[in-house]
């Protein structure tokens, strides 16, 4: 139980870290060109994350293994998704509230998780599918730039491709996470930073000026490196998909930055996208309050063998999951 509450704190805190990326990110924008800043983002984290490293004690990652061969697929992976997801945020920014593109970045839930179910068999519960439902009803409300003309807003489209991005890149990233944690991160941000800078100027995009050059690389390092090297350490104790749900709280604090910064003045839509949200995530919280406790089995199993009768008691532990607010919770035996 120690060692989930711990898990728990990583994921609410790489939460409250990667909180900040939308606004100060939107801001920055206004001085850096989007694939640029998709790319100087990756670099801070993963320079960052090297630098700490150099600074850990080496007893405190040698319980890791090491990357193999088999294991390629997923960092090539990782990283190839690293590269198309904050580019499409970055140019998603351009075109969308930062409020909106907070929100919005809840539907990272459904995708990890539907990628987790379909892809690595994780179980998603009754509650978990109508929290999917509700997120994405919601994210639909948050795409519109005009409801009564039904028009889709461009900057939320792309907001959302990064989102999955993000998803696939989640439940790759779930298959390392029993390889030391500060590999990955350096990994990530290191090839991931290099194929965006490698993007930008192939589209003809220039550097940024030093003092700018630097914030981005800070706000890379703060909000994505820490924020995914906490990540990372709490999927491989409760999952891909519970990860993502305590994740969950990001939008939320990304609003309010948002509000405060940009002074944005809600819609209607947003409203009610919001109001949606809220209960959908709710359902998510509860959905990872679940318990597993175990039970132990006896059985006692007799025969005959040879005019002897004998018997044998066979003992087998089972474990199952319940909800806190359940009264009563039933289990079957094959």
């Amino acid at each position: 139980m120690n060692k989930k509450l711990l898990a728990i704190f990583f994921a609410i805190l790489a939460a409250g870290l990667y909180a900040i990326n939308i606004p100060l990110s939107k801001l920055l924008l206004g001085h850096i060109e989007p694939t640029m800043m998709a790319s100087y983002l990756y670099l801070g984290a993963g320079v960052g994350i090297g630098a700490v490293f150099l600074f850990t004690r080496r007893k405190a990652t040698e319980e890791y293994d090491k990357i193999g061969k088999k294991d390629i697929p997923y960092v090539l992976g990782m990283i190839a998704l690293d590269v198309a997801a904050p580019i499409l945020l970055m140019f998603g920014l351009l075109d969308s509230a930062s409020s909106n593109a907070s929100l919005l970045n809840n539907f990272e839930i459904v995708c990890t998780s539907l990628i987790a179910l379909l892809f690595f068999k994780e179980v998603i519960s009754k509650r978990m599918w109508i929290a999917i439902g509700l997120i994405t009803l919601s994210s639909f409300f948050l795409s519109f730039d005009d409801v009564g003309a039904f028009r889709f807003s461009w900057g939320a489209i792309l907001v959302l491709s990064a989102t999955l991005c993000w998803g696939l890149e989640n439940n790759c990233t779930k298959n390392l996470s029993n390889k030391n944690t500060y590999h990955v991160v350096f990994l990530k941000g290191i090839f991931s930073g290099l194929g965006s800078l490698f993007v930008a100027l192939v589209l003809g995009e220039r550097f940024a000026k030093i003092g700018y050059f630097a914030l981005a690389l800070l706000l890379g390092f703060v909000a994505y490196g820490l924020s995914i090297f906490f990540y990372i350490r709490a999927q491989g104790i409760i999952g891909a998909a519970k990860t993502s749900a305590y994740y969950a709280i990001a939008p939320f604090i990304g609003t309010l930055l948002s509000f405060a910064i940009f002074k944005e003045t809600p819609t209607w839509t947003y409203l009610v996208g919001l109001l949606i949200m809220i209960l959908g995530t709710v359902i998510v919280v509860i959905d990872t309050l679940a318990k597993k406790h175990t039970h132990t089995h006896t059985h006692t199993i007799t025969h005959t063998h040879d005019g002897t009768t004998h018997s044998h008691k066979i003992e087998h532990e089972h474990e199952h999951s319940h909800y806190l607010s359940d009264k009563k919770h039933r289990h079957s035996h094959a």
